[in-house]
Parts: structure tokens; sequence; C-alpha cells
């Protein structure tokens, strides 16, 4: 049971800051030296707008990731960038994200990166928040890759994948972090077409090494690129089967879907402690303070105080920074008077 009632804590993005955004586009004038300063400033300004605002958890707001996917791919070796498979034109959708077609065996025999990125959040942040880390897990991290003769479906590419997660999440626990998040949305996202056994089986089988070594969670929720879902949005597709999911505590989106089916939130809290997304990181209506009381008490209906974290829907990355600062702020502070 986590050790604060009404945790405040974050998914893992938050947006990058205005010059980031500009200096990616011109990697080529940086040199080496100049790209590592820029990605610890960036985290020093992800962190600082965290503890700013008083969160409980912080992360190093995935800085140093331009897509929550697709940076990880370019740690993967056997794989290339597809570019005739995405859509160019149009309104914004996850059919324009990044595909990549397999060429060879998939391995990353240097890790993911997410090491390095913790313990530069180490370095940098000042005692007192829970540091967390968040690295997607194998089903969702083969959203991207296409089929070919050596891995003939999604399944196989995540059978594929899984050994190089888990060995990324053991050298997070060797390197001390405390606290991990595999997301797995594309597992909620297809649970109503999807065997969710099936889900389940391959995310215990992937945390099998260090479930009891860290407080461990998951995310759930309908997607977010460019602020859209792309998932059937509902929970009930989920149970009873995600309730076996072996984790200290799951996360799900709540707010952006008006707390529909809120009622199920009791069936998670009999199993594990519940985060709930009280922020709608789609929306640009800046959440009061009583906003977040009244959202918690909702919560608190199904959902213990001792059991109960509350934290934006998603990830941050898709929202503007002035929303995201003044979001975390009132909702940290609604969760500390409630408390």
């Amino acid at each position: 049971m986590q050790p604060i009632p009404i945790r405040t804590t974050v998914v893992g993005s938050y947006p990058f800051p205005g010059w980031l955004e500009f200096s990616t586009q011109h990697l080529s004038a940086f040199g080496a030296a100049d790209i590592e300063e820029m990605a610890e400033d960036a985290v020093v300004a992800a962190i600082h707008d965290q503890v700013n605002a008083g969160l409980d958890v912080i992360t190093d707001g995935e800085q140093t990731r331009f897509d929550f996917n697709l940076s990880f791919y370019g740690f993967i070796k056997g794989i290339q960038p597809n570019h005739n498979e995405t859509r160019k034109f149009g309104p914004p959708a996850h059919d324009q994200r990044g595909k990549h077609s397999i060429v060879d065996e998939l391995v990353a025999p240097n890790g993911l990166g997410s090491v390095k990125e913790f313990l530069r959040l180490k370095k940098l942040a000042p005692a007192g928040p829970v540091l967390k880390c968040s690295l997607p897990g194998p089903y969702t991290l083969s959203g991207r890759l296409l089929p070919n003769k050596q891995y003939k479906d999604r399944w196989e590419i995540t059978a594929a994948l899984t050994p190089i997660i888990k060995k990324e999440l053991e050298a997070l626990i060797a390197a001390g972090c405390t606290e991990i998040t595999l997301d797995e949305p594309s597992m909620s996202c297809y649970a109503y077409k999807e065997d969710t056994k099936k889900f389940v089986e391959i995310f215990n089988n992937t945390v099998s090494t260090i479930q009891g070594k860290c407080r461990l969670s998951t995310h759930l929720c309908f997607g977010n690129f460019k602020g859209r879902p792309v998932g059937y949005r509902s929970l009930k597709p989920m149970l009873p089967d995600f309730l076996d999911l072996n984790v200290d505590e799951i996360h799900i989106e709540m707010a952006n879907r008006e707390f529909a089916e809120i009622e199920l939130l009791a069936n998670f809290a009999e199993k594990m402690d519940v985060s709930v997304g009280i922020i709608d990181v789609k929306n640009y209506y800046v959440e009061t303070v009583a906003d977040v009381k009244e959202r918690i008490k909702k919560c608190l209906q199904f959902v213990p105080a001792e059991k109960l974290s509350v934290a934006p829907d998603c990830g941050l990355s898709q929202t503007a920074r002035w929303a995201a600062k003044q979001k975390l702020v009132n909702m940290v502070e609604g969760a500390r008077q409630m408390r």
C-alpha cells in the first residue's frame, strides 16, 4: 500500500520547453557536449515545474525522448524507418506516426537508454520527491513495427521485444530506481477486440523478474497522439482479466471520459492501488482547485484514500507547458486540501 493517502503523481512525459523544440530541428548546429548540456537543461526545467507544483512523484519529463515509442526504436537493431507506410497529409491521427520495417533480428545490445535517463534525473533532482521512470511495455512498443517473414504478426514481434524490456527493467532496478511504470496503453486501447488473458500473460511475464523489487505500476489509456484518443474508450472489456496484472498500482484515465464507469475503479481497488487521471490533458480548460477536490471526492466513493493516487489522464507532452504547469499546481493543492 502506498505511503501517502491521495498521493500526487504523473504518468511520465512533460512538455518540451520552446527552445528545445527549436533546437531539435537544428541538431546539426550542435556538438555532442552541447546536446548533453541541452538535455540536462531540459530535465532541470521539467524537474523545476514538477517540484514547484509540489508533486510527491516526479519524472525527468521524458525530455530526451522525441516520441514515446519511436525514441526507443533508435536503440533497437534490425529495423529501419518506413516512410511509405505513413499518411502524410490531413488531420493528425495515429497513422501519421512513424512506422518501421524489420530487416533483421530484433536486439538492443546497449539497452534502451532509460538507465541513463534515470541517473540524470537522480543527479539533478532535489531530495524529497520519489523519482519514477516510465517505459513502454513490449506490446505497446511493437505497435509501429511492421511484421515480416521472421516475425509474422504483432504477437511475434511482442515476444521478441519482451526480453529486451525485461533486461531494461532489471537494469533500472540495479541503478537504484524504486518506482517504475510499465506503460501498456495499446492493451487498454485494444482490449475490446484482442485476447485480454494473453495481454495479462505478456505483461506478467515482462515484469516477473522485478516484481517486489520496486513500486511497479502500469498506465492504461485510450491514446493521446496530438491530443486524440485511438481506442474504444471503455473499461468493461478489460474486466475481469486486467485485475490479474501483477502491479502495485494501476493508472486509469478518467477526466477525459467525464468519469464514466468510475464505479469500476472499485474492482481494481480490491486488488491494487489506483492512480486516477483527474486532470484532462486533452483540454485547455485548467481545472480549478475546487474541481480537483470534487473529482477526488468522486474517486473516494470507490477507492480508499490510502490506496488512491491522483494524476493527469496521460503524459503531458501533448499539452502546452503553460497549461501543464497550472494544471499540476491546482491538482496538488486540491489533493493537499483533501488530505
